[in-house]
């Protein structure tokens, strides 16, 4: 072969691999990220005092603070169809009176550490660290992510399901997350060692965020080998 169309051949592979690495680095230049915002809920000295409480009264653990150590991820829907109407749902410290349904069980107002509006935009609501009102059983080792809709006429989107995809991944490169499940699985942790709630009546029927959205959580996720929830008592 002509040494100069060799040279010729030879720079023109050599020019089509660096543009094929440019057009590499440029696609994951371009992964996805989803918008997040800071949009704190009140955790002032009154919701600090009724988180001290939630965790003594149900669960038996007495400390100076609210912290947690997260071991797993509960995702859930709002069933509130707006981002302002789910949002305040959480904000407040105490629990409204409409909420006669759990108030027994503690003042401690509901939340999650995340809310996923039907965009994909994740708000971030407190520290994942501290203890939310999200899980009963399950709250002082369980990160909440809430997804803004799951009523009949908001079901929850593709945006969401990607952005809790993207968030998950994050919490799990951050904390020993070991578990990943709905809320509608949770009772399935009765008898584990992770469950702390002391009254065996108090329990709650859920369906969020539905089955659907959390198979296809599941599959996008397969590769962290998250667990789901027992199917029965198992050991740590």
């Amino acid at each position: 072969m002509n040494a100069q169309i060799f040279t010729a051949r030879r720079d023109m592979l050599i020019g089509r691999i660096l543009l094929f690495l440019l057009l590499l680095a440029g696609y994951s230049c371009k992964s996805y990220a989803p918008l997040m915002v800071e949009r704190p809920i009140e955790f002032n000295e009154e919701r600090l005092e009724l988180t001290r409480a939630y965790l003594s009264d149900r669960y038996g653990i007495v400390q100076q603070d609210a912290k947690i150590t997260p071991r797993m991820i509960v995702v859930h829907w709002t069933a509130i169809p707006t981002l302002q109407a789910s949002f305040d749902a959480f904000k407040a410290p105490r629990l409204p009176g409409s909420r006669g349904d759990i108030t027994a069980a503690g003042a401690l107002n509901v939340s999650a550490h995340y809310l996923i509006d039907r965009n994909g935009t994740i708000y971030d609501l407190m520290p994942d660290t501290l203890m939310a009102r999200h899980v009963i059983g399950l709250n002082h080792c369980a990160i909440g992510i809430e997804n803004v809709g799951g009523t009949p006429g908001t079901p929850l989107t593709k945006e969401q399901l990607k952005a809790n995809e993207w968030l998950i991944r994050e919490l799990s490169g951050k904390y020993p997350i070991r578990f990943l499940i709905g809320h509608y699985e949770y009772t399935r942790f009765e008898g584990h060692p992770l469950w702390k709630e002391r009254d065996s009546a108090y329990r709650t029927e859920k369906t969020d965020p539905g089955t659907d959205f959390m198979q296809k959580l599941r599959s996008a996720l397969r590769d962290l080998n998250l667990e789901a929830a027992p199917a029965k008592t198992t050991d740590l």
